[in-house]
């Protein structure tokens, strides 16, 4: 077995308003410094040695990020 995971964060072009509002709580909470936050997904999968890279990349384009206004990374994790 062997884990795998997916990280998918929104498109640099993309507005993220959870992030945006993130940024205004931490200012209103009195942490300065922080000028963007992007928020994302992460996914942790179990996977057999039957599950190739390529597969791997399919599950993720097709079921877990919307690539339309997401990039994703897959990385597996020894």
């Amino acid at each position: 077995m062997a884990r795998v995971v997916v990280d998918i964060m929104p498109k640099a072009e993309i507005l993220d308003p959870q992030g945006q509002a993130i940024v205004g709580a931490l200012g209103r909470l009195g942490f300065g410094g922080v000028s963007d936050v992007r928020q994302g997904k992460r996914f942790e999968l179990e996977v057999d040695g039957s599950v190739d890279d390529d597969s791997l990349q399919r599950i993720a384009s097709e079921l877990l990020a919307n690539t339309v206004i997401e990039d994703f990374t897959v990385t597996r994790v020894q």
